[in-house]
């Protein structure tokens, strides 16, 4: 089992810069891939950004593409995103998520294809 843990969130003002971290535990997860979601209120969770195992592979939504940095630190077992430029729009909960990377070439951009989530973490912008 893997447990996830997200952190960072917290009200700012559109322009502002917040950094999440995703700390996990249970199992080591550096042959994970590993993503981050949101979801707005009376909104779908949507797909944000992940990292392959390798780190090699980062895809984003076109929303945040830019603005948005995914990141790990294998030897922290921690995931990162680091925020910028941030709109209104970006309100939600942000949620990390995992999978077992080593027999999957792609890493998932739907929810489907992780198996292992965090709890979420609120992020407000103001306009």
């Amino acid at each position: 089992q893997v447990q996830l843990v997200e952190s960072g969130g917290g009200l700012v003002q559109a322009g502002g810069s917040l950094r999440l971290s995703c700390t996990t535990s249970g199992r080591t997860v550096s042959t994970f891939h590993m993503g981050w979601f949101r979801q707005a209120p009376g909104k779908e969770r949507e797909f944000v950004a992940a990292v392959s195992w390798s780190g090699g592979n980062t895809p984003y939504a076109d929303s945040v593409k830019g603005r948005f940095t995914i990141s790990r630190d294998n030897a922290k077992n921690t995931l990162y995103l680091q925020m910028n430029s941030l709109r209104p729009g970006d309100t939600a909960v942000y949620y990390c998520a995992a999978v077992p990377g080593l027999s999957r070439t792609t890493v998932p951009i739907a929810e489907r294809g992780y198996t292992y989530w965090g709890q979420g973490t609120q992020v407000t912008v103001s306009s």
